[in-house]
């Protein structure tokens, strides 16, 4: 109940608790009120930088989500030029993680990382069509247990302003590991071949939990 409550803080939020809780107590000095309202935010900087447990189901015939947040996309698309896949079909899934979702993502199967590529972008609002191919992003290439291609990408949002990868190339994941995460406001397309979609779009998805496809 205590860790449901309170949560594992990812390393990325110390420093910006730090600076809220210092500004709540100048807040506090001037005016009881705006105190509470750095309070307030303080709460929500913690709550941000969350790492809770997830349960995830190990089997290798499922894809699981690498966001917490509603699905927008569900469809079929040309893979990433970025990683020349363009010529290749492959189902894309999109999850929109808004400023209250957690934010750590994780890989959606157990396999191998063969590529790890960072794209430069602007910081266009992350529900837009538009972000998949213009914001700031990150790529991961995987190579699953069954040969397959999965391509996981973080795209930074409207406020984000840095992606963090925390994995590396010819890493071996397992299903639900953590990969990465965004700050503030962001979303995580998935690229995939061989499975079948669960999900439909305005479903909410928790990461490394809802799974997203099957075999």
């Amino acid at each position: 109940m205590f860790s449901k409550i309170f949560p594992k803080l990812h390393p990325e939020g110390y420093k910006f608790i730090v600076i809220a809780v210092v500004l709540t107590i100048i807040l506090y000095i001037f005016s009881g009120a705006l105190g509470l309202l750095g309070f307030i935010l303080s709460i929500w900087v913690y709550y941000f930088f969350r790492d809770p447990e997830r349960v995830i189901i190990d089997d290798d015939n499922y894809l699981v989500s690498p966001a917490d947040g509603e699905i927008i996309k569900v469809e079929e698309v040309d893979g990433p030029k970025e990683l020349n896949l363009e010529n290749k079909k492959f189902k894309k899934i999109s999850i929109f993680m808004n400023v209250f979702d957690c934010h750590v993502n994780r890989t959606p199967c157990k396999g191998q990382i063969e590529e790890i590529l960072y794209k430069p972008g602007k910081f266009l609002n992350a529900s837009f069509d538009k972000a998949s191919e213009e914001n700031e992003r990150n790529y991961y290439k995987i190579k699953d247990v069954h040969g397959n291609d999965i391509i996981v990408v973080q795209i930074a949002g409207l406020i984000a302003r840095r992606i963090v990868c925390e994995s590396n190339k010819n890493q071996n994941l397992a299903q639900g590991e953590r990969i990465g995460m965004i700050r503030f406001g962001s979303r995580a397309d998935v690229y995939y071949e061989n499975y079948h979609p669960l999900v439909k779009i305005g479903q909410r998805s928790i990461s490394g939990e809802t799974i997203l496809a099957k075999k």
